[in-house]
């Protein structure tokens, strides 16, 4: 069967475009198509051993089934569909800004007296060895698709742990981001501020630099390289 597997983040800069294909015989699985990978793509060999794998938009393990006409993605461990969705939600992936005051309005139902948001921004310093000291500007990609799915995972997941939060917002932004703009938002909504929110909201932005599929890669003035995180979601994660 014909494979064709899209590329993100690092795996996309070392083989310089966002998608490839392969033959590969049926049965298969993920160990063989990975295999597969670096006998016809040696570029990407050095990124294979820490890749994650995604069949259909859900995490895969080494024993998981490939099929003819699968959509298959592979990408380095993030950096940073569900149901029971009962409460009001916004899940976004933009480039544009975000409007705080727009996703309050979403959430303020007249049982909510309390909205706990967790706002990120581009910081201009880091301390990594082997990454630019001063950051320009960071660049963001995400799998679109899944990552959306992956938020209202989330937002389940923190009803299951809090189930006094009335509501959920997650957004992402992509692209060029610059010094102090947003990069990502997280807010939950409660009746009152001891029914959840605050943990609620910090456990969303732990989670989503987890199992939501998004990198970024920061520049410098002589430097640009991709953060990687080292959480290996499983099936268990879907």
């Amino acid at each position: 069967m014909e494979v064709e597997i899209r590329l993100f983040a690092t795996l996309k800069d070392l083989i310089g475009r966002d998608r490839i294909s392969l033959s590969i015989d049926e049965p298969a699985t993920v160990q063989m198509l990975l295999l597969a990978v670096e006998d016809a793509y040696p570029s990407l060999a050095q990124a294979l051993p820490t890749v994650l794998v995604a069949v259909n938009k859900a995490y895969a393990d080494p024993d998981s089934r490939v099929k003819d006409g699968d959509d298959v993605a592979l990408f380095p461990p993030v950096s940073g569909g569900a149901d029971g969705l009962h409460h009001p939600t916004y899940f976004a992936i933009t480039a544009d800004e975000v409007d705080l005051a727009l996703i309050h309005r979403r959430l303020n139902t007249p049982e909510v007296g309390a909205i706990v948001t967790f706002n990120g921004s581009v910081r201009g310093q880091t301390s990594r060895s082997g990454h630019p000291k001063t950051t320009i500007h960071l660049e963001y990609e995400a799998y679109e698709e899944m990552a959306l799915g992956k938020m209202a995972q989330i937002a389940s997941e923190i009803w299951d742990r809090w189930p006094l939060v009335k509501g959920v917002a997650i957004i992402q932004r992509i692209g060029k981001l610059n010094i102090g703009e947003t990069t990502t938002v997280v807010a939950c909504a409660a009746g009152h501020r001891d029914q959840g929110a605050f943990e609620a909201a910090r456990y969303g932005i732990d989670r989503l630099k987890e199992i939501v599929p998004v990198w970024k890669k920061e520049v410098g003035q002589d430097l640009s390289t991709w953060i990687e995180g080292d959480y290996r979601p499983t099936e268990a994660d879907n």
